[in-house]
């Protein structure tokens, strides 16, 4: 009696054994190896054990010679044919490879995806947590400061309002008249100082500038986000801060070198930075819509004191009035604020309906009752701050105001955008001077020093430029290469009496120009 063929490998088994559970026919030792791998049948998948199978006894097996086996053709073929098969068996298993590959790559991505987004959610979960938490501890305090007094106390003085998550109502109470006569006063003696005032003995002469070259590198942010956009500098305590792309804000000792602060809180860039000059108040603007209030401590770090949310689009710019008590932040929403620094108040918000794309630069005008705006749309505005009314606009750039600058001496701003610097007699509302230093280049950066005689601008490179008169050349004196490789540098301020030069670039390092080993100065 011949045998039926193994369910297993589909030819006539040797040793033929039955399972007791299926009745299927297998050869005993292909049985045996799974059933020792597996501990069940290859068919049904049922457990099975070596005891579950039984031999089977047949007569002896003669395998036929098959016909093609009689001659060598017919053995040449049959082994093309086993060749055949085995190539076309190979091709279809590297097929279902190259397929299990691409599988597996694209389940790699969808989880290395999977737990990106899981972790940015995580963060976003612990800041909500957190503002919730801060605003839970202040709205209680802001409200009854708000039912106590409505918002300006007897004597003109905001109250106190921190602005900080929902349910705060944006109190908008006016600039008090009490305020408005401490601005004018300020405005009157600064005005008589300013036709009493020399220049000073140890003002850097021009001999000295032309001679500066960089004499420090700090690296004050992370590599990972690249790029300083602001920078201001306390002339009494020789500070330093820059605002950079990576949403810090950094307070640096210039004469030691060292960070003193490192200000965390912002979640966006960080677009402006200012120093009050009293009381060690700092205030800084960000992308995120937000301006933030920070106080010194006596251990050199700075404290947040209020966080202020009246803007809706990016707070580009920030300015601080001559009386240390009030600043203006201007926004893309097309907006500028004025606040009172003490309280954070937000004193009156000016809408410009005829804007459409908002501001993007403000200054003061050093007499503090002027303040000097720079559109997205290549206008510069001047407001009078007493009645917060547009009382001239300039034209005439091309693209947005990246910078403006008034001088000390109270008669010229300065402004900048992608085709240059404009010079602007704001006696005569005209401009009368103009540089294209960069050619089809921005200018990112123009800042008059404190004395009013040198007007620095920064792009492709950093210039220094000895000011004059309007009927006189305004030359410049020296020429600063950008050391950062970006070829973008994007700020400049001059450092008291113009001993040192700062530069921000769109690295991470914060480069100060000056006489090597004049005033403290520190030699990278």
């Amino acid at each position: 009696m011949n045998c039926a063929p193994c369910t297993v490998s589909g030819e006539v088994p040797e040793e033929p054994v039955v399972s007791k559970k299926s009745g299927l026919l297998f050869e005993k030792r292909l049985i045996e190896r799974h059933i020792s791998e597996y501990g069940k049948c290859p068919v049904t998948g049922e457990p099975l054990t070596a005891d579950d199978i039984v031999p089977v006894q047949t007569g002896k097996i003669v395998r036929p010679r098959p016909a093609q086996a009689a001659s060598i053709p017919g053995m040449l073929g049959m082994f093309q044919l086993e060749w055949d098969s085995l190539m076309l068996a190979n091709f279809a298993m590297e097929k279902q490879l190259h397929t299990a590959r691409q599988e597996l790559s694209h389940a790699l991505y969808q989880h290395d995806a999977a737990c990106r987004v899981i972790a940015r959610l995580k963060k976003e979960r612990d800041e909500a947590r957190s503002l919730l938490a801060q605003a839970e501890r202040q709205i209680p305090a802001a409200q009854s400061a708000v039912a106590v007094n409505a918002s300006v106390h007897s004597n003109g003085t905001p109250v106190a309002d921190d602005q900080q998550g929902p349910g705060v109502s944006n109190i908008r109470p006016g600039i008090s008249a009490s305020i408005l006569e401490k601005m004018t006063e300020c405005n009157v003696t600064l005005s008589q100082q300013r036709k009493m005032r020399q220049i000073s003995p140890t003002l850097a002469p021009v001999d000295a500038l032309e001679r500066y070259t960089q004499i420090s590198s700090h690296p004050l942010h992370r590599t990972s986000k690249p790029g300083i956009l602001s920078i201001d500098i306390q002339s009494n305590k020789n500070l330093i801060a820059t605002g950079g792309v990576d949403t810090n804000a950094v307070i640096f000792d210039q004469p030691s070198g060292q960070i003193i602060s490192t200000l965390s809180g912002h979640s966006k860039k960080v677009t402006s930075v200012k120093f009050v000059g009293r009381d060690d108040v700092f205030i800084s603007g960000s992308a995120d819509k937000t301006v933030r209030i920070w106080q010194g401590s006596d251990d050199g770090n700075y404290n947040c004191r209020h966080i202020l949310k009246d803007h809706t689009a990016e707070v580009q710019a920030v300015t601080v009035h001559a009386t240390g008590d009030y600043f203006v932040t201007a926004s893309l929403d097309s907006t500028w604020c004025f606040y009172d620094i003490a309280s954070g108040l937000c004193l009156t918000q000016v809408e410009d309906a005829s804007a459409s794309e908002g501001y993007t630069s403000v200054a003061f005008h050093p007499d503090g009752l002027i303040l000097g705006t720079g559109t997205s749309e290549a206008l510069v505005k001047i407001w009078d701050v007493k009645g917060q009314s547009n009382v001239a606009t300039f034209e005439g750039h091309v693209g947005a105001i990246t910078a403006i600058s008034f001088s000390e001496n109270g008669y010229f701003l300065a402004t900048a955008a992608s085709d240059g610097i404009k010079l602007w007699d704001l006696r005569k509302l005209r401009n009368f001077k103009k540089f294209t230093p960069y050619d089809a280049e921005p200018t990112n950066c123009v800042e008059f020093d404190y004395s009013g005689n040198y007007l620095a601008a920064a792009g492709s490179d950093i210039r220094i430029i000895q000011t004059a008169s309007v009927k006189s050349e305004w030359n410049t004196i020296k020429t600063f290469p950008d050391m950062s490789g970006t070829g973008k540098a994007t700020s400049v301020k001059f450092g008291p009496d113009a001993n040192y030069i700062a530069v921000g670039s769109m690295d991470r390092n914060l480069r100060i120009f000056g006489l090597p080993g004049v005033d403290g100065a520190m030699e990278s």
